[in-house]
């Protein structure tokens, strides 16, 4: 066994801990932009389509922050058509439009692995 003095042992537990905390940031912050890209094809290929226009519209903006990967999932183009399609509506007429879900079957569907793949890398270093 080598000897070393306890400051070179405190240098190479922070130097180990501090490429472990890089290695996991990386791999989260992969894992968070590829779920972000399976959303976002999920909820073109559940969306309605009438003309298709709706579904092409939908983009992945990145509004991260320093220390926060985060991506929203919205409609370009008819972003106020989201909601109305997402809950139904009321018709002027008197009735309702049925309800069309796209955007939370596809969130729903891919966060769950999300997490599991967060504390796989987490497990295994990055």
């Amino acid at each position: 066994m080598a000897n070393i003095s306890i400051s070179q042992l405190a240098d190479e537990i922070t130097q180990a801990v501090k490429e472990y905390t890089e290695d996991v940031t990386a791999g989260i912050e992969n894992e968070v932009e590829s779920t972000a890209d399976k959303v976002l094809a999920e909820t073109k290929r559940l969306a309605p389509r009438l003309t298709g226009q709706y579904a092409k519209s939908f983009v992945k903006t990145d509004k991260s922050l320093p220390d926060n990967r985060r991506y929203v999932i919205w409609n370009k183009k008819k972003f106020w058509l989201a909601h109305l399609l997402e809950f139904g509506h009321a018709k002027s007429g008197g009735g309702r439009v049925p309800a069309y879900p796209h955007l939370r079957p596809a969130h729903d569907k891919h966060v769950g692995e999300l997490e599991e793949n967060i504390k796989r890398i987490i497990r295994n270093g990055g």
